[in-house]
């Protein structure tokens, strides 16, 4: 049995809190913050909740795992999971209103097809199929096992080259390119393409291989969690407490202790020595050099609640796209700067827990941005909301109150041909990396993928 300090409460201290556990070791979590969870938080006001990190799930067979292997039961004995249908909503500045369903191929191409043009579902089929390429070439080397060493050249399979154009050098394939070539700039196709990239601060530069995201996403599905996604770290969390893990809340670590060049514990901010033989950060230690990458974005979530019922056939999630094909990476939140109309997402679950009757309706608004301290969120959240309205979406009337929160860090996922996170194994032994600003990355399926990676380096006690 090692002894054992996980620096951090939030989701993947969770998750290796609970493999780590049912391996037999002895846990001890610390955490700065009075709660665990970390992004998958939760705000209360006036009978409202409000999920303040991610609101839907992706990959749920990576908490299906966890569940089983640390207590030999299903997941949804453990939460509310429910599939979400239809997908999503996308209204584009031209007034096209596209409605797609839940993990359907087939279902997206004829969407497709029905909302721009015959052969869009094709040709967007037809990227996709490369999306699949690359999931196939990287799902084991950058979801499934430590990061692997070196440099991970892009498996997306490009188009050939005709006319002259094939003897010309061959350079690096971005999204953009994805977008000129095979999306024939289509506005619609690149914007609904580059969504799923601008959610983790990526523009047209991004490795052509990001297509993986967007395939991940409409083969595998979406999914919520009834309560809120917040239900899902208190599950977690009461597993931890099933298999012996100690929580200390309010408790800041200021460092890692090491002896002969090995961690040996960590020392808390008030002084305390903490003595373990194994020590998992997901707070990086600027003693290690370890930042977390990331696009220098952030993100800002608007929480309204709003007076009356949510409507018969509102669709739990819109996205509502920018003005200039999903290209807005490069607009930042400043005055001098603001985007004319950023891509939002508008989250709208159908859930009595979250609003106190059914005569009001709880909405989160999400977008992507520069944010910096000193920023008029306020005035940014009556921006969004103007810019909803122009869309078709205008809430205005009905909001009682709106709450704003702002993350200045939003974590990347590692991309073959693009960012590769540090690996879980810091070079200090006895000290691991996890969580977003590690191998594999962002988002809630890799953040729990890096506990079930760095448990399966340490192994049974």
């Amino acid at each position: 049995m090692a002894r054992i300090v996980i620096i951090g409460a939030g989701m993947a201290g969770l998750a290796a809190a609970a493999r780590l556990g049912t391996l037999g070791h002895r846990v001890t979590v610390c955490e700065a913050a009075p709660t665990y969870g970390g992004m998958v938080g939760r705000y209360e006001r006036g009978g409202f909740a409000f999920d303040t990190g991610p609101g839907v799930l992706n990959l749920p067979a990576v908490y299906r795992d966890l569940a089983l292997k640390s207590g030999r039961e299903p997941l949804e004995q453990l939460v509310d999971l429910v599939p979400v249908e239809p997908e999503s909503r996308h209204l584009f500045p031209d007034g096209t209103d596209l409605v797609l369903p839940n993990a359907s191929r087939g279902g997206v191409a004829k969407a497709l097809d029905t909302a721009f043009s015959t052969g869009s579902g094709d040709r967007w089929g037809e990227v996709m199929n490369r999306g699949r390429a690359v999931w196939e070439a990287t799902r084991r080397p950058l979801m499934e096992e430590p990061l692997p060493e070196g440099r991970l050249a892009d498996p997306y399979p490009r188009p050939p080259r005709r006319g002259p154009a094939k003897w010309l050098p061959r350079g690096s394939y971005t999204l953009g390119d994805v977008a000129r070539r095979e999306l024939g700039d289509h506005p619609g196709l690149t914007a609904l393409l580059t969504e799923y990239a601008t959610r983790f601060g990526l523009g047209p530069d991004a490795p052509a291989g990001a297509t993986v995201l967007a395939y991940m996403e409409q083969s595998f599905g979406v999914w919520y969690v009834r309560g809120g996604i917040r239900a899902l770290a208190d599950a977690v969390f009461r597993r931890c407490e099933q298999r012996g893990a100690e929580f200390r809340f309010d408790t800041r670590v200021a460092g890692v202790l090491t002896a002969g060049g090995r961690a040996c514990g960590v020392l808390t901010a008030d002084g305390e020595r903490i003595e373990a033989d194994l020590v998992l950060s997901s707070s990086p230690d600027p003693g290690l050099g370890w930042q977390k990458p990331g696009s220098g974005l952030g993100r800002v979530r608007v929480l309204l609640a709003l007076r009356g019922a949510r409507p018969e056939g509102t669709v739990h999630r819109t996205v509502v796209h920018a003005e200039n094909a999903g290209w807005e990476m490069e607009a930042l939140l400043h005055e001098d700067s603001v985007p004319e109309g950023p891509t939002v997402q508008v989250l709208r679950p159908d859930d009595p827990s979250l609003v106190p009757d059914a005569d009001h309706e709880a909405v989160t608004l999400t977008v992507t941005c520069g944010v910096r301290e000193g920023d008029d969120l306020d005035a940014y959240a009556g921006h969004l909301l103007d810019h909803l309205a122009k869309s078709g979406l205008d809430l205005r009337e009905r909001v009682l109150w709106r709450e704003v929160r702002s993350t200045p860090w939003v974590p990347v996922p590692s991309l073959a041909g693009g960012t590769l996170n540090p690996p879980n194994g810091t070079g200090v032994p006895g000290l691991y990396r996890i969580g977003g600003g590690a191998h594999p990355g962002g988002g809630l399926a890799r953040v729990g993928m890096s506990a079930s990676i760095t448990a399966g380096l340490i192994g049974p006690a």
